[in-house]
């Protein structure tokens, strides 16, 4: 059922076309209809470490809506782990949205706490592991040693040269891993889907952390449309439009700010002409029902 390597396709837009720009997307989408994007990647290895170790099963943290969430359950039903989900938010249920609805139909025992409990939790993971003593502690978004070695692997399976790669960016774990492999071979460019220039500072403190060099890389923070998980109309009709003209879907928390921002770096004519450009497809489609359901916005499935 895993589609790897992921597919790259090359994108045919007018604008790309006017300024002498080649486009591709590597679709890590497709990878696996649950399992999606990187947060397969991150996950792989860490699936096998809890394997290999005979693991119970694998404890990690999200909110309502988090993609992470979903593909844990996910990945540890399909490989006979039990998961337990600590989740912000002590006043929702497993019913509360489609997103907890299938992690709790995975099989994930959901464990909902306070936000001020959450941080604690996170903060105090010596705590939770004498609780859960045989599962394996993921961090939110599951960025680990183990989640930028899957990562990586995303730069290994592209197999021609391209000038940039543009990927958006979270927690900043698959831009690590990006940034691992290359070895400045190429120019990353990372999309943040967060509101303020805090990620800079995080970002080299992973790399610090991960003994990752600071090479050819540039991160952008003017994209993220009022914050993380904040979507305008504007937004919206951009993600429909298009899945319109190029019949690829974005996610409107993290992939969709990244190809509205790179349209607007191609406007500006921030790449040079001739250049060839790859996007990462970083999943986050199953995030789009909730979202949905919660905005009472029109997304074109």
């Amino acid at each position: 059922m895993d589609r790897i390597p992921s597919p790259i396709e090359q994108i045919h837009e007018p604008l790309f076309e006017e300024k002498g720009l080649k486009v591709w997307i590597k679709r890590d989408d497709l990878i696996h209809p649950h399992i999606m994007g990187n947060k397969w990647r991150k996950l792989k290895y860490n699936i096998l470490h809890a394997r290999e170790t005979h693991r119970t099963g694998i404890v990690t943290f999200g909110g309502a809506y988090s993609n992470h969430i979903a593909a844990t359950a996910a990945a540890c039903a399909a490989n006979q782990l039990e998961s337990v989900g600590i989740i912000r938010g002590d006043e929702l249920s497993p019913g509360s949205n489609p997103t907890l609805r299938f992690a709790s139909d995975q099989g994930m025992k959901l464990r909902f706490v306070s936000r001020s409990d959450y941080r604690h939790l996170k903060e105090n993971q010596d705590q939770l592991q004498m609780t859960y003593p045989d599962y394996l502690i993921l961090p939110e978004g599951g960025t680990n040693q183990l989640a930028i070695r899957g990562c990586q692997e995303i730069w290994k399976e592209i197999d021609q040269p391209f000038d940039y790669v543009v990927t958006s960016v979270g927690t900043g774990g698959t831009m690590a891993g990006l940034l691992k492999e290359m070895s400045g071979k190429s120019k990353l460019i990372g999309i943040s889907a967060l509101k303020g220039n805090f990620i800079h500072s995080e970002f080299k403190k992973m790399l610090q952390h991960h003994d990752i060099p600071f090479e050819n890389y540039e991160l952008l923070d003017q994209w993220h449309f009022g914050g993380y998980g904040k979507v305008s109309d504007d937004l919206v009709a951009f993600i429909n439009d298009t899945k319109k003209k190029i019949n690829v879907l974005f996610d409107p928390i993290y992939t969709a700010k990244m190809y509205f921002a790179v349209t607007k770096l191609i406007e500006t004519n921030y790449f040079p002409p001739n250049s060839k450009i790859v996007l990462i497809h970083t999943g986050g489609i199953q995030g789009i029902a909730g979202f949905i359901e919660k905005q009472e916005k029109n997304i074109l499935l």
